[in-house]
């Protein structure tokens, strides 16, 4: 799950590594659930062969565009913290990424609903001075223990002197 080590720069350490809550794979396993049933179901009844393929055919389509592809979804994507940036990676055939210093993160907050707090995850709320200007991280397991961290690393870097800041970018 954690970033491979070719990609971080040289003294660059991983500090946090996670995906996406397993929150998000509930309503998925609901619907293979679902279909399976339904589809069980209805080639039981059926006697045409015809018929039955067609059950067949549709069933695998809705698992592979309910349950399959948001899977894949979730394994792909990985949210990193290192001692200097925060990285988001996704997507299937087409990987996406986002990488924000942390010395351009101005905020960082959460959001948890009634749900979130339940199964322990949150919206992470990253205000950086780009012109994306606000990244939020839906469904992060343990949102508050990653918004201390990222508070103690930007702690860090702002009460560092400007010598040193100065050399982290050399």
């Amino acid at each position: 799950m954690a970033i491979s080590s070719k990609l971080l720069n040289p003294g660059e350490s991983v500090v946090i590594s996670t995906r996406t809550h397993w929150k998000a794979l509930v309503l998925p396993v609901l619907a293979l659930v679902v279909v399976a049933a339904v589809a069980g179901f209805a080639l039981s009844r059926l006697d045409n062969a015809v018929a039955r393929w067609v059950v067949v055919v549709v069933a695998v389509v809705l698992l592979v565009w309910w349950t399959l592809l948001p899977f894949l979804r979730w394994v792909t994507s990985t949210y990193t913290v290192t001692s200097r940036r925060l990285i988001t990676r996704h997507g299937i055939l087409t990987r996406t990424g986002h990488d924000i210093p942390l010395n351009r993160i101005s905020d960082v907050s959460y959001e948890r609903g009634v749900v979130d707090r339940l199964v322990g995850c949150g919206t992470l709320i990253i205000s950086d001075a780009s012109t994306h200007g606000r990244v939020s991280l839906p469904d992060v397991p343990g949102v508050e223990a990653i918004q201390l961290k990222l508070s103690d690393l930007l702690y860090g870097h702002a009460s560092a002197t400007p010598e040193a800041r100065s050399d982290e970018g050399a």
